[in-house]
């Protein structure tokens, strides 16, 4: 025979979850004492934390003058950043452009070295300007200066140096050295100035494949040398127009004869020249030889 539980009786398993229930009720109502205050002194300290930390970042906004349009004095505008006053870059500044303001200049200032560096498409170093102490170097396959007309004054590479203006002027007390070839149009001195090719060890030459032209409008020509000097000629001849021609160390030659010497024209000598080209000086009214030997050698 089976038994009908009453419908106000309650099931077993009703039961457990009351009294689970009533047992989470207990511990959450039973919170009190050190475990409230401790939490209390928990969110005391959490909100102190985030009023400290909200009052440092107002503090910190302030000092660096943070603001809408920028922080202190570098100012966000439209395409790009502007900064008013000095900046002190303590790593590396990677720009497309660096610009002055209208009107004020732009100065760049290190305590070692200021290095300006150019990269190619690969990555590597292409070019650089390097300023330091005491020393300026530039590394470029290609060197030029242009003038603001577009003119090309100075230009340098591995194959020549170029100088476009109109004239290259070296003031140094000893002149300019050049250790090979130069090529060049014309040499002239600056005005109330002389012009001077020396060469102090070794010897000087000057060639021209179609004439040489050796000019002076207001003084003299000089040309001075310790050994022999050559004027040569391949095809043509070497003229020396002058109204006065002068060769006073010329050597007299020594003729036994004695030669007729008159009184009006004591001072006039013939100009003879050896087979070898030597020039020499003969009296006058003899003949133009000499007696003695080797007068005629080098």
């Amino acid at each position: 025979m089976r038994m009908k539980k009453s419908p106000s009786q309650p099931s077993t398993s009703a039961l457990e979850n009351r009294t689970e229930l009533d047992s989470f009720q207990n511990n959450v109502i039973s919170l009190y004492g050190w475990r409230k205050k401790c939490l209390y002194m928990l969110m005391l300290v959490i909100i102190l934390l985030v009023g400290i930390n909200l009052g440092l970042t107002l503090w910190f906004m302030k000092v660096m003058q943070f603001s809408a349009v920028g922080m202190g004095q570098l100012k966000i505008v439209s395409g790009g950043l502007k900064l008013d006053g000095k900046a002190y870059i303590l790593g590396n500044l990677i720009v497309s452009s660096i610009r002055s303001r209208v009107g004020h200049p732009i100065v760049f200032e290190s305590t070692r070295n200021f290095t300006l560096r150019a990269r190619n498409e690969k990555g590597k170093s292409s070019s650089w300007l390097k300023l330091g102490d005491d020393q300026f170097e530039c590394m470029s396959s290609n060197f030029k200066v242009i003038d603001d007309k577009g003119t090309l004054l100075f230009s340098a590479n591995k194959e020549e140096v170029y100088v476009g203006s109109e004239t290259l002027k070296v003031n140094g007390e000893g002149g300019t050295i050049f250790r090979k070839a130069v090529q060049t149009p014309l040499v002239r001195a600056p005005p109330g100035h002389d012009l001077r090719l020396t060469s102090p060890t070794r010897q000087l030459s000057i060639y021209a494949p179609k004439g040489l032209k050796l000019e002076s409008l207001a003084g003299k020509i000089s040309a001075e040398s310790f050994d022999n000097m050559t004027f040569r000629s391949e095809a043509g001849a070497v003229k020396l127009e002058s109204s006065v021609i002068l060769m006073p160390k010329l050597p007299t030659a020594k003729v036994n004869k004695r030669p007729i010497v008159t009184k009006k024209r004591n001072n006039i000598f013939q100009l003879c020249a050896c087979g070898n080209g030597k020039l020499f000086l003969a009296p006058p009214h003899t003949v133009c030889a000499t007696d003695e030997e080797h007068f005629c050698n080098m």
